[in-house]
């Protein structure tokens, strides 16, 4: 090939495109009639499908589609099959207007359907598969616009129904600290599932480098945490749904201990640091082998005036450049409640979940500077000189108001 001119080069693709195509109708022709014959059971096979894999060495999946658009152009779209031998359509142009074919509905009736057929065979000279596609879905309501509106209606109720029976949402540990997450909503809970990460999964500032995946995956956490803060949620077993971590309290301290959540999975102790920054602390005394001796009074940390008064100040996570709003932030002890840090206004910052992960990493540094505002010390491969810094969503002359 490397002989050739660009001209010719170009050429040559057209021209073997073109074989391509007119092979493949000539070859779905002989598997329509090989399968009219009733051929594969003669030849000891249960299928056409399953004859061509052996024959052909391909996929299952590779044959079944084979022999659906066989089926297709023989029986219900004779001018497509026609398109296709002489090479004015390729394969999944012909796909496409077939099954818009097949889809029409039976009070349509033979003469719209050639209709459809035909306008759809001429506009494949100019659009690709997609484009089909499309048209195809407006194509009742240009040949019939009587049928169109009521076909529509049915068409939707019924992928409604189907998507609604369909639903599901599962959970399962990969086996490498993660959780995999797997289902399928109709298109109405879709939109509201997106209506609600959408506002979340943004860039929380200039310095967030998540990907949009990691900004949805944080998201959805996001509003669970908040589905949890707002104490609307029905009593689960006798008791407000919640996250429950099991640790040794001196180990936590230490800043060493690893926790367990009720699921039996192990939580670092970076996690469970971070985790206690604003939970219910409730101190249970256990004996050796695990037995309750003793369960204290539960104690909550940054809860009522002082939340608000957190709120008011800080006006959302004070990372930044960030712009989380404040029912979506947590609190977080600037010194740890684990290191005798108080739980008041002084001590006290919102951080986002993204932040607040990245504060406990300790590649930054916060405090609460003497005009009470929170300061951020960034590590020095963002800035050598680690001059400090704050987030501009308020005016720099004075405290937040």
């Amino acid at each position: 090939m490397w002989g050739l001119s660009d001209v010719e080069l170009i050429a040559r693709i057209d021209q073997c495109h073109a074989r391509e195509q007119q092979a493949l109708a000539a070859k779905l022709a002989a598997v329509a009639e090989f399968e009219a014959r009733g051929l594969a059971r003669r030849q000891g096979a249960s299928s056409t499908t399953s004859w061509l894999r052996d024959r052909l060495r391909l996929s299952s999946g590779s044959c079944h589609r084979m022999v659906e658009l066989a089926r297709a152009l023989d029986r219900i779209a004779p001018q497509t099959r026609e398109a296709f031998a002489h090479g004015r359509v390729n394969w999944e142009q012909a796909s496409v207007i077939a099954a818009v074919v097949r889809e029409l509905p039976d009070e349509a009736g033979p003469e719209v359907a050639a209709k459809a057929e035909a306008l759809l065979v001429e506009q494949a000279a100019a659009l690709d598969p997609k484009g089909l596609r499309i048209a195809g879905g407006r194509i009742l309501g240009y040949i019939a616009p009587d049928l169109a509106e009521e076909h529509e209606r049915r068409q939707l109720e019924q992928a409604e129904k189907r998507a609604y029976e369909r639903r599901t949402f599962t959970m399962s540990p990969d086996g490498a600290g993660g959780v995999r997450l797997h289902g399928l909503l109709d298109q109405a809970a879709a939109a509201t599932v997106s209506a609600a990460l959408d506002p979340l999964a943004r860039r929380a500032g200039q310095l967030d480098e998540r990907t949009p995946g990691q900004r949805r995956a944080d998201a959805l956490a996001d509003i669970a945490q908040l589905g949890l803060d707002t104490e609307t949620l029905p009593e689960h077993g006798g008791d407000r749904p919640g996250l429950v971590v099991t640790l040794n309290y001196d180990l936590l301290r230490q800043q060493v201990g690893t926790g367990t959540l009720d699921t039996g999975e192990r939580l670092s102790p970076e996690a469970v640091r971070r985790i206690a920054c604003d939970a219910r602390v409730i101190p249970a005394v256990l004996g050796g082998q695990g037995q309750v001796l003793d369960v204290g009074r539960e104690r909550r940390l940054f809860t009522g005036p002082l939340r608000r008064a957190l709120a008011i100040r800080d006006g959302g996570c004070a990372f930044p450049a960030c712009d989380r709003a404040p029912k979506f932030c947590h609190a977080h002890h600037a010194k740890s409640w684990l290191d005798g840090g108080p739980t008041c206004l002084a001590n006290g910052v919102l951080l986002c979940s993204y932040h607040h992960t990245i504060i406990h990493s300790g590649e930054w540094q916060v405090y609460i500077a003497a005009d009470g505002l929170p300061e951020f010390i960034p590590p020095p491969w963002i800035d050598e000189h680690q001059r400090p810094r704050r987030n501009n969503r308020r005016p720099a002359d004075g405290p937040h108001r």
